[in-house]
């Protein structure tokens, strides 16, 4: 068994599992980001008034 080679393909694998969450975080953080943006943003559309009332012609 080659001890140094399989230290480094640990290494390296460690590597790419450190950098695969540190994405997926980032992804999780411009995820929230765009949600709160997205809730501010119907929060300023809506008129509490619009809907309340219904007229109706017979």
């Amino acid at each position: 068994m080659d001890i140094p080679a399989l230290s480094m393909a640990m290494a390296q694998s460690k590597i790419e599992t450190n950098v695969g969450i540190a994405v997926m975080k980032k992804n999780l953080d411009m995820a929230e980001e765009q949600g709160a943006e997205l809730i501010k943003m119907m929060e300023r559309s809506v008129t509490p008034s619009v809907g309340g009332n219904i007229d109706v012609r017979v």
